[in-house]
């Protein structure tokens, strides 16, 4: 404190360093500057750490979770000036050993205002679902409610409620959590809404893909290339279609952006329909973070970032038990929840035709409930080993298709059996014209990148493969007139 001038104050649980800092002037730093800091040591303080994370950026405040023994938490909050030095400090602390042999844990923390409401009555309208909310929660904002696929004049059975701050939506979720409280006799189901991940501005500037969403289910992709073509015609490079939703490419991005602002609102078949520039995903995000929190890099626990009521940022939350390896970019936030199963309650059987694509989260189960969808028999997976440059056996498989005499590979072998099984589906799935939701809103992504460590959201290790010499694990059925895609992978798809 005597050498930064900064000030330092307890206070609900949480050690204060500085915010502001000496001589700031107007507003905090906006969101998107702080980051959440986890598995810090017990017995490490501001001595150590601020040190460590000044090497970023300047910090506007520092805040450290304090128990009543004088030990830390275990995590904090360190929020920066800018959110340059913010993206920073992540690239440079994230998984850094603050001792040996102690790495911690940074990423981006946001004040999550946006709580996922489901169990809600489809025939009910957004300023029914805003006036009801109002009316047991305060500091309510917004509500958006997305109308049905198949019926617009109905909602899609969940809501996402805005509140003023997170306080606002902390104390909101406190209250409703239970799974007691009812809204028109309806139990409803509440949790934090994904936050929308943040893309860097230098991306979104080259972004030619637009997404459109609101469509009716009847749409061709025709029509979606002939509306967005009318202002000029031959701008549009292709349209892919899933349910309500589409991409509409350009082949130009100052096209993209003018289409953006002609046709968002727009009627196409009697539906009014929204139009946003598509995000594409961030690997290096979606590898490393899980839903709402961040694995260590020995897989002990999860650190969560919401910050909780009170200003005292909050304590670790309540870990859904997915299996890490699911939490990928296929996965659509909104209703991927867990709810309790009550005793009784009636089950029926049911098929993988009778679900949609959004229920499941993995590409091998896409692959398969695509190839159903065609009525071709299911794909069929041949496992190939070769030997990295350490020795280490390396693993690929390759995808055939019987019903279309098709075979696909992709362009890396992986470490893992999992993970070279989910890759090879995903490069399927892209060979055979097929797209994905992504995380945050329902559908506003585009797939992943292929640069860096390739496909995969999580941990994979893949290495590229051609030029080794390749063993079959398993026997090949080998057919004459099979075709080999080996994908270009561009950054959209």
């Amino acid at each position: 404190m005597e050498k930064s001038g900064y000030s330092m104050v307890q206070e609900n649980g949480q050690r204060k360093f500085g915010g502001p800092p000496p001589g700031w002037e107007g507003p905090p730093p906006p969101r998107g500057c702080e980051v959440f800091v986890g598995k810090i040591p017990r017995d490490m303080y501001e001595d150590e750490l601020v040190p460590a994370f000044e090497r970023a950026g300047r910090i506007y405040e520092f805040r450290l979770m304090m128990e009543f023994s004088g030990e830390n938490r275990g995590y904090a909050f360190v929020m920066y000036t800018t959110k340059e030095a913010a993206q920073r400090a992540i690239h440079m602390l994230d998984n850094y050993e603050i001792r040996p042999g102690k790495p911690i844990g940074v990423c981006v923390s946001l004040d999550n205002c946006r709580l996922f409401i489901g169990s809600v009555p489809k025939e009910r309208k957004k300023e029914e679902i805003l006036e009801e909310m109002k009316k047991v929660t305060e500091g309510v904002v917004d509500v958006i409610v997305y109308p049905s696929a198949t019926d617009k004049t109905k909602n899609r059975g969940f809501a996402f409620v805005e509140y003023e701050s997170h306080k606002a939506a902390a104390m909101a979720r406190r209250k409703l959590i239970p799974g007691t409280f009812q809204l028109w006799g309806h139990t409803i189901q509440v949790d934090w809404a994904e936050p929308e991940k943040d893309v860097d501005e230098e991306t979104m500037q080259r972004v030619r893909v637009l997404y459109v969403r609101n469509l009716m289910v009847s749409t061709s992709e025709d029509t979606i290339r002939r509306e967005f073509s009318k202002y000029k015609p031959g701008a549009v490079e292709r349209v892919k279609k899933l349910t309500d939703y589409a991409f509409v490419h350009f082949y130009r991005r100052g096209d993209a952006v003018d289409a953006l602002h002609i046709m968002n609102g727009k009627d196409i078949d009697g539906s009014a329909i929204e139009v946003t520039l598509a995000k594409p995903v961030n690997k290096d995000a979606g590898r490393r973070f899980g839903q709402r929190g961040h694995r260590g890099p020995m897989g002990e626990g999860v650190f969560f970032q919401g910050k909780e009521e009170g200003g005292d940022g909050g304590g670790p939350e309540r870990s859904l038990s997915l299996p890490a390896r699911l939490a990928g970019p296929y996965a659509p936030d909104a209703e991927r929840c867990i709810y309790p199963f009550f005793p009784g309650a009636s089950l029926m059987p049911v098929s993988m035709q009778s679900l949609k694509p959004s229920q499941f989260c993995s590409s091998v189960t896409h692959l398969e409930y695509y190839c159903n969808k065609n009525n071709w028999s299911p794909p069929e997976y041949y496992l190939y080993s070769t030997s990295g440059q350490d020795g280490k056996l390396l693993l690929i498989y390759k995808v055939v298709i019987p019903s279309t005499r098709s075979t696909f590979m992709p362009d890396k072998v992986c470490s893992i059996l999992e993970d070279a099984k989910e890759l090879a589906a995903q490069n399927a799935l892209w060979n055979l014209d097929c797209t994905f939701h992504g995380p945050g809103s329902p559908g506003a992504l585009t797939p992943p990148a292929s640069s860096g460590n390739g496909m995969l959201s999580y941990g994979c290790r893949p290495f590229p493969y051609p030029g080794c010499p390749l063993s079959p694990l398993l026997p090949v059925a080998g057919s004459n007139g099979q075709r080999v895609y080996i994908s270009s992978q561009s950054p959209f798809f």
